[in-house]
């Protein structure tokens, strides 16, 4: 996909580009292996030695994407069929378990991979004396303005995985039939209004016939502590914060939108199927709001992004190609990049080359691009995939609001280590479950920030 002017305007206006952390990561560049003239003198009555065999490699791959699980390992298959001397291990904690907590217990065990993810600014401070830097490698220069959030003194420190973006995830079909004009909502008034009306048909049984599970507006998967300490809040601190690294330098948090979250996080619960029940919210998972709730009709609409697509067509495609996306608060959706591919500096020359290869491989090869975007349905984070357009609808919804201009920055990257979701997503779910009021989740998460900030 070729970044166009205005994709070019996008990244230059929210993404986080001058992330300069002052860090030093392990080592400096790699250097790349001499080169050896090919020798010249004639071989007379010599028969030709064969080709030394390459030495066998072991790369284990940890990641947090549960949504690409199955076909990144059918990648690893395809490249290993190809590449026999290279062994690749993936393991895969996300969805519902906390991967930073994962990842850092993995590390303290020994058993260190030799990729794994990072996210932000932070991320970089946290694993610096395990990053190797790929400031040589070639995809480098294709990555447009992308890189900054990883990027300290020069050195680049993470591949970015895609270019993502979320916000309400909707059913056309089922607000065409009830009536709702989706164009009106340009706030949380006018979404308000809009669930209101939709909520009011379902429960009058006027939509029955034709969608027979459909038994709420949304559903909040509270369990999941990332889609509200981390993406909700995104929404709203990112009013507060220009861009990831502002949020990464503040030392205090001051929720200046605090009552607009408390509108739109009440609205997902008094539209959802636990109404009368708020508490149960919070064993809703990301299985039940996904699989079993926008992909069965069961629920209109939810908060989450295109990395959706895949689990909805894998359930029905009729539905998966039904979907769109309502901004969320205002008229735009937040657009980042969700993870970086980082190397581990402190494994083999032989794994680290293999571990390049092969994510060179995966985002630059023309089989790799295939899958990226048609198997992953990633947006790519690189130029040069000008033949494989976003073919699955959440993509092409989400090409359709970065050409109009209208995305914000994901702020969260930003966030003290584990603050989203360990502080304000845990008290969020207090809020939900009644035990304490919102003003104070609000001031346990201010405080939470500032602790970690000293």
């Amino acid at each position: 996909m070729k970044l166009n002017k205005a994709m070019q305007s996008f990244w230059a206006a929210s993404m986080v580009t001058t992330m300069a952390v002052g860090m030093v990561g392990c080592g400096g560049k790699a250097e790349a292996p001499a080169s050896t003239p090919a020798a010249k003198e004639e071989v007379k009555s010599e028969a030709p030695k064969e080709e030394a065999k390459a030495e066998p490699v072991t790369v284990d791959i940890f990641q947090f994407k549960v949504e690409i699980a199955e076909e990144l390992q059918k990648a690893i298959d395809l490249y290993t069929s190809k590449n026999p001397n290279v062994t690749i291990n993936l393991q895969t904690v996300g969805g519902g378990d906390d991967y930073g907590a994962a990842q850092r217990a993995l590390f303290q065990s020994g058993q260190e991979p030799t990729i794994f993810n990072i996210g932000g600014p932070q991320d970089v401070v946290d694993w610096k004396e395990y990053l190797e830097d790929l400031s040589d490698q070639s995809w480098v220069s294709t990555a447009g303005t992308t890189l900054g959030a990883v990027t300290d003194e020069g050195k680049i420190y993470g591949m970015p995985f895609a270019v993502e973006g979320y916000g309400i995830a909707y059913n056309k079909e089922i607000f065409e039939t009830a009536g709702i004009d989706v164009s009106t909502i340009k706030d949380l008034a006018s979404m308000d209004a809009a669930f209101a009306a939709l909520d009011t048909k379902i429960k009058s049984g006027e939509l029955k016939d034709k969608y027979p599970n459909l038994e709420a507006v949304v559903e909040m998967p509270a369990k999941e502590l990332w889609v509200m300490g981390l993406h909700a809040s995104n929404l709203f601190l990112n009013q507060e914060f220009a861009t990831g690294m502002d949020a990464f330098k503040a030392k205090e948090v001051a929720f200046t939108k605090s009552a607009d979250y408390k509108t739109y996080m009440d609205m997902m619960i008094k539209y959802s199927p636990n109404a009368s029940t708020p508490a149960k919210a919070n064993a809703v998972d990301y299985s039940t709001q996904v699989d079993q709730g926008i992909a069965l009709e069961r629920v209109a609409a939810i908060q989450q992004g295109n990395w959706i697509y895949g689990g909805v067509k894998n359930v029905d495609p009729a539905v998966a190609d039904k979907l769109g996306f309502l901004p969320v608060p205002g008229d735009s959706i937040p657009l980042g990049v969700p993870m970086y591919w980082g190397i581990n500096c402190k494994k083999s020359d032989a794994e680290k080359q293999a571990a390049k290869d092969f994510l060179n491989w995966l985002y630059t090869s023309e089989e790799g691009k295939d899958i990226i975007v048609n198997k992953f349905f990633f947006i790519p984070p690189f130029t040069g995939y000008e033949k494989y357009p976003a073919q699955d609808a959440l993509g092409k919804a989400i090409m359709e609001y970065q050409a109009a201009g209208k995305t914000t920055p994901w702020v969260f990257m930003g966030y003290p280590t584990s603050w989203g979701e360990q502080v304000l997503g845990v008290n969020l779910q207090k809020y939900i479950g009644g035990e304490i009021s919102w003003d104070e989740a609000i001031k346990a998460a201010q405080e939470g920030w500032k602790s970690s900030r000293q």
